[in-house]
């Protein structure tokens, strides 16, 4: 696991204020910040300040107590504007004493400090004041002893506990600045400061991991109010907890360590992440409160080659259930994504025909940050006439064609693997008719998934019958299929035998021991567009 570095130890660089739009995995704070210097008080002024027609400039004064109620100066304290003419005001106040004075325009801020404890004392105190409005010289005293602790446990006494993350989120006027601590100690103690600020106007997330002897916990909580937390007590049971099993797969024999990543989709997070060794399965129980989850893979990879990278994003998940993603096993192939809002796989732009299609997409359908294949080629005949051949990227390609309509025929062919340990060979060929539109159209491509029952080791029994599952994605799924034809090879590829598809399955007996599965889908959708698809090698018996 990554333990994080505890949030008081490395204060200047343990924060960051995000404005709306700011990527959510962006959590700690720039090291632009290391120049704060202790003993010394900063004072930080709008820039109209030093010429005419400056804002009114007001003086705050901040008191730092810690939990025996006595003066510190183990702190970090920040105050960001929000609106009015202090809006884009940021200050990072200090004085070893434990008060502190800055002038600043008139406005409302977001103030929040944290407080390291004393010699002898464990923990940290972070104290947040979402609505600080300055219209008058003020002072506002951050008091440890008004904290509650943060006791989130998961439902195992053993298990270790390995870093927490507190993020803010403050609006107001339309705009929102936000706050976070995040720490690798226990202890950490939390408060709302001043006034409450309109309803709804904070939302807060406090999300903490933990590593047990066979399972790890991420267990995250979201809140909206007009307040800041002042404590949190969660201890859930296992029942009301998500399973979420991250299968680490390795075919054809490539074992090695990869790496494994979970965080919620929402909202900023540290995430917990830890070593995978494939073939392996990690165990990760998840609170559904939290909403979506997104998990990460990284593969095992030789000196000086790229790592494959694998994602699966924003699910969600339910109390008492099992959700599985495997990773990097087969069958290979073809994959559309099929998202709301996800860009087309192919699109024509007047004359451009540009194809982006993850054509090793591993059998659960996620795609390769960087597949392994060696070469690929990718061709575009109009009316019979080759119109470009393009090689490199799989699925990857753009050509340029004329206006009027035409009958197109698209091919893209990649074998799995490198120079030396080349694998099975995945083309897909589509025909379609496209002419040149006013805007960028998608051009109707399918393609067909098959999912056998396979071990991590990408290969099936021998000799026994199976139904392999398969679906069809893409142009088809949402206009009809009018046909579809599977067949299967156990020669690789030499011969071929069609296969009755049933209620969505294959069926057929795998070969002897040792030998390939080859599978071909021809498919043709109701509009006349038609795929052929052939996966040879795409997976092996024992």
């Amino acid at each position: 696991m990554n333990d994080s570095a505890p949030r008081h130890d490395t204060a200047p660089d343990a924060r960051r204020r995000t404005a709306p739009g700011t990527s959510r995995r962006a959590v700690l704070r720039s090291l632009a910040l290391a120049g704060v210097l202790a003993g010394t008080s900063l004072v930080t002024l709008s820039p109209a300040a030093a010429g005419n027609g400056a804002p009114e400039t007001y003086t705050l004064t901040i008191r730092h107590l810690d939990r025996a109620g006595a003066t510190t100066g183990g702190y970090l304290t920040h105050v960001t504007g929000i609106s009015g003419p202090g809006a884009s005001e940021e200050a990072t106040p200090y004085d070893e004493s434990g008060t502190v004075t800055v002038r600043l325009p008139e406005g409302r801020y977001l103030l929040d400090s944290t407080l390291s404890g004393a010699a002898g004392t464990t923990g940290t105190d972070w104290i947040v004041q979402p609505r600080l409005d300055l219209n008058r010289d003020t002072t506002v005293t951050v008091d440890a002893r008004t904290t509650a602790p943060v006791d989130v446990r998961p439902p195992e006494p053993g298990a270790r506990y390995l870093n927490s993350l507190g993020f803010v989120e403050v609006t107001h006027e339309g705009t929102t600045r936000s706050a976070n601590i995040m720490t690798s100690s226990p202890g950490l103690r939390v408060a709302h400061l001043g006034p409450d600020g309109e309803s709804g106007s904070v939302r807060e997330w406090i999300d903490t991991y933990w590593s047990g002897a066979s399972n790890d916990y991420a267990l995250g909580y979201t809140f909206t109010s007009d307040r800041a937390l002042t404590g949190l007590v969660r201890h859930p049971a296992a029942a009301s907890l998500a399973t979420v099993k991250i299968r680490a797969a390795a075919p054809e024999g490539t074992t090695g360590t990869g790496f494994v990543s979970i965080q919620p989709s929402a909202g900023p997070t540290v995430g917990l992440a830890q070593p995978l060794r494939a073939p392996g399965t990690a165990t990760v129980l998840v609170t559904p409160e939290r909403g979506l989850w997104d998990v990460d893979y990284t593969g095992p990879a030789a000196p000086e080659t790229p790592p494959n990278r694998y994602s699966a994003h924003a699910f969600p998940v339910r109390a008492g259930a099992t959700t599985t993603h495997t990773f990097d096993n087969a069958v290979f192939g073809p994959a559309l994504d099929g998202a709301p809002g996800a860009r087309p796989a192919c699109v024509r732009d007047g004359d451009t025909l540009a194809l982006d299609l993850p054509l090793l997409a591993d059998g659960d359908g996620h795609a390769p940050g960087a597949p392994r294949f060696h070469g690929a080629t990718t061709t575009l005949h109009r009316d019979g006439v080759l119109i470009g051949t393009r090689q490199g990227d799989p699925g990857r390609a753009m050509f340029t064609t004329t206006p009027g309509p035409a009958s197109y025929r698209l091919t893209a062919t990649a074998t799995r693997g490198d120079g030396a340990e080349a694998g099975g060979r995945v083309t897909a060929a589509w025909t379609f008719t496209s002419a040149a539109a006013s805007r960028p159209a998608a051009l109707p491509l399918s393609v067909v998934r098959f999912a056998p029952d396979l071990d991590l080791g990408g290969t099936a029994p021998a000799g026994v019958p199976v139904r392999v599952p398969v679906t069809v994605q893409g142009a088809a799924a949402e206009t009809g299929v009018r046909s579809l034809t599977v067949s299967m090879s156990a020669d690789n590829g030499t011969t071929w035998t069609r296969v009755p598809v049933v209620d969505g399955r294959a069926a057929f007996r795998t070969p002897g021991p040792g030998r390939s599965v080859s599978l071909r889908a021809e498919l043709t959708d109701t509009r006349g567009n038609t795929l052929t698809q052939t996966l040879r090698n795409a997976y092996r018996t024992r």
